[in-house]
């Protein structure tokens, strides 16, 4: 490794990092980079044209994706009305709700906490599965028909809305399609509703309020504080929890000017807005009974409090939980469907040995497995498809991004089934199909890039899972973890509720050897004499652009014959003066220079394409068509709507950690300029280091700062509830 990162002085004149999220909300975890609310970084998009003569217009898969979470969404919301029952106290609440609003309205009345806990039946086991037949595969359903969206009235009605109260109309589209029908009238009738359209914030929502109400608007309406209360429960998705602890929850609505926390969240539980958990703590010691109080006690001894922590969440992303929690715990306790032996599965395996046929064994017995390691680690869940495929079973693999994909279907020989990305499974644009019951027409399902799952995503995934299916979840913990809520991979892999296969096959190299120090919370000096790794250190941003520009299209090219469209830049945010906007801007001069004719890109240029929240794609613009943008992507051709131009694309020389986690390059350039020191965490860096095959170099201006940050800052904690969901329906440990 070249020169010692701790040889470079901080850099004091950096400007001040964007903020990753307002100062009040629970901050994004993904290190610096900042919320994901601008284009092609997190904005779902709407539903746009597509080509074709004659025929409907096939939907896109992010379009498809969005049906299929809606499907999912309303498949809970069936389950959930079956379950409640009416209560005569609570107003509007029912079954659950009302308990939950009961035992608060006890702890704000002094009595003594219960731990609550909505009512969890152990998990039915699922059905086992006949033996598979092998007919010929049935075809695969048609793909779910494309949201049509907001109606144009729809639109309008709205955007008059915004105009009498001096909003801009853009919101119009998608202020229409998060409030629904009637959405113009609920406006009116309620203008801090605008917080539910991306981007928003409170004080904007506050200036439209009293534009609209005047007088009547005042910081104390109930409406305000409700509205505000979702708001900052959506900001802590972002940020990946699915539920947030109530003090800090009451500490960020006083933030907000919320007069009355405590009655602002009595009223959003009254009405049904938000869900709140007493779930009891696990401190690791036996509960001790109270000492009698003398010779002349009570015999019969009450037992000590449980310590409880009172969580507050959307009702969305608890009954996602919820239903994860069900799905796992099926597939824990049920045997998965019978076929072949121990032997011959071993026997499929051929001559893997270590973690590879541990994995098969694990995989041959069990319904559920989680499997741990790095890039190199990959081949071992792509033998296990491959074993699992020569003995007749539907085997399929699904991983985050087009990019993964591609390296996954490269590493399997001679197997009948393929792989997908989880997105294009769940839509029904690529995969095995649905069987007749709906269920995915498969036997094995192996998820690379589990890390990235969220808990939606991943309750999708177990729904539409057969009985008698295996599932393994396979991915490296020391990523960045998902774009949404929820530690789906962490908490599983913390609970150990199966199986656990952590790999022994190594990351090779001296990036390899540098990246397992920086999961182990040290950044070694490798020895690296083919220059491997580089760490070139600056005085400031501006330095920190030219050294970068100066590496992707002069040195690595010259010494490792990397051509500047194989180096994937890497940076903390999209803004700062070294973040992706001035390093693509610099990028773009040097390696292809134009006018930005169309929207800002020319034909040739590099882009980050993002069609749905959390995941991004590189490719390269091949030119305008009236429909709007073409471009070549991991996945084909894409035709990106002239409208979603905006929303969906950036310039992709350089990218976030996040935009990149599931991408891989022969030369990464790693930049870490003197103003993302405070915010540098294990987790990003060691992503971002981790992106690069053949050579990496870190431009850094902050000093020992970075080594600092691997040591001493690990990722930030999610607030989740899976584990506590799993552990009763979970057999219970042997005792000795």
């Amino acid at each position: 490794m070249s020169t010692d990162p701790a040889a470079a002085p901080a850099d004091e004149d950096a400007p001040a990092p964007q903020a990753a999220a307002p100062e009040d909300a629970p901050p994004p975890e993904h290190g610096p980079e900042e919320t994901r609310d601008e284009a092609g970084d997190g904005e779902a998009p709407a539903p746009s044209g597509q080509e074709g003569e004659g025929a409907a217009p096939a939907p896109s898969e992010a379009e498809a994706e969005l049906a299929a979470q809606r499907e999912l969404r309303r498949r809970i919301e069936e389950r959930k009305a079956g379950r409640e029952a009416p209560v005569e106290a609570g107003g509007k609440l029912q079954g659950v709700a009302a308990d939950l609003l009961a035992a608060v309205k006890a702890v704000e009345g002094g009595a003594t906490p219960t731990a609550f806990l909505p009512e969890t039946a152990p998990a039915a086991p699922r059905r086992p599965a006949p033996e598979p037949a092998r007919p010929a595969p049935a075809p695969a359903p048609a793909a779910p028909a494309a949201p049509t969206g907001p109606s144009d009235r729809a639109v309008d009605e709205v955007a008059a809305v915004l105009a009498d109260g001096s909003a801009p109309a853009a919101l119009a589209p998608a202020v229409a399609e998060a409030l629904g029908d009637g959405a113009a009238e609920v406006l009116r009738e309620d203008p801090w509703q605008l917080l539910h359209a991306r981007g928003v914030r409170p004080e904007q929502a506050d200036g439209f309020a009293r534009a609209l109400l005047g007088a009547e608007a005042r910081p104390d309406d109930t409406r305000r504080g409700r509205a505000v209360t979702g708001w900052l429960l959506e900001q802590a998705a972002l940020a990946g929890h699915t539920a947030l602890e109530a003090d800090a929850l009451r500490a960020a609505l006083g933030q907000r000017a919320v007069p009355d926390p405590e009655a602002t969240l009595r009223e959003a539980v009254a009405e049904g807005d938000v869900l709140v958990f007493q779930d009891p703590l696990d401190t690791g010691a036996p509960t001790a009974q109270a000492p009698a109080a003398g010779p002349g006690a009570d015999e019969a001894e009450e037992p000590a409090e449980t310590p409880v922590r009172v969580l507050i969440g959307l009702e969305r992303y608890a009954l996602a939980e919820e239903s994860l929690a069900d799905g796992l715990a099926g597939l824990v306790n049920t045997p998965p469907a019978a076929g072949p032996g121990p032997e011959e599965w071993q026997g499929a395996g051929g001559e893997g040995r270590g973690s590879v046929a541990e994995l098969i064994r694990a995989a041959a017995g069990h319904g559920l497995v989680l499997h741990s390691g790095g890039e190199a680690a990959r081949a071992e869940p792509a033998a296990l498809l491959t074993a699992a495929a020569s003995l007749g079973l539907r085997a399929w693999g699904a991983a985050h991004g087009p990019d993964s994909r591609a390296r996954l279907a490269a590493a399997l020989t001679g197997t009948e089934g393929g792989a997908a990305t989880v997105a294009g499974l769940l839509s029904g644009a690529e995969g095995p199909g649905r069987d007749a019951e709906g269920s995915l027409a498969l036997d094995l399902l192996v998820v690379l890039d589990a890390p990235q799952l969220d808990v939606e995503s991943a309750a999708m995934l177990v729904e539409a899972l057969p009985d008698g299916a295996r599932l393994v979840l396979s991915g490296d913990p020391g990523l960045l973890g998902s774009a949404g809520p929820g530690r789906v991979f962490g908490d599983l892999l913390a609970a150990r509720p199966c199986p656990v296969v952590v790999s022994r096959t190594p990351d090779p190299g001296p990036v390899g050897e540098l990246v397992s120090g920086v999961g182990a919370g040290e950044l070694t000096a490798v020895d690296a004499p083919g220059h491997e790794v580089a760490i070139v250190p600056v005085r400031d941003p501006a330095e920190a652009v030219h050294r970068t520009v100066q590496l992707v299209t002069e040195s690595v090219p010259r010494a490792f014959q990397v051509p500047p469209e194989q180096t994937l830049v890497v940076t903390p945010g999209h803004g700062g003066a070294a973040g992706t906007r001035v390093l693509n801007a610099a990028l773009k001069e040097k390696c292809n220079p134009g006018p930005g004719r169309f929207a800002g890109f020319d034909p040739g240029d590099r882009v980050a394409y993002s069609p749905a929240p959390g995941r991004t794609e590189l490719g390269q613009v091949l030119g305008a068509e009236q429909e709007g943008l073409r471009l070549r992507c991991a996945g084909g051709e894409v035709l990106v709507a002239r409208d979603r131009v905006a929303a969906t694309l950036r310039h992709g020389w350089a990218v976030t950690a996040h935009q990149a986690v599931t991408l891989r390059a022969p030369a990464a350039v790693v930049v870490v300029p003197g103003d993302a020191g405070p915010t540098l965490t294990r987790d990003w860096l060691y992503t971002a280091f981790a992106r690069a095959d053949r050579h990496l170099s870190v431009v850094q201006g902050v000093g020992p700062t970075l080594a600092t940050a691997i040591a001493e800052h690990p990722a930030k904690p999610r607030t989740t509830r899976l584990p506590l969901l799993l552990k009763p329906q979970l057999p219970a440990p042997a005792t000795t």
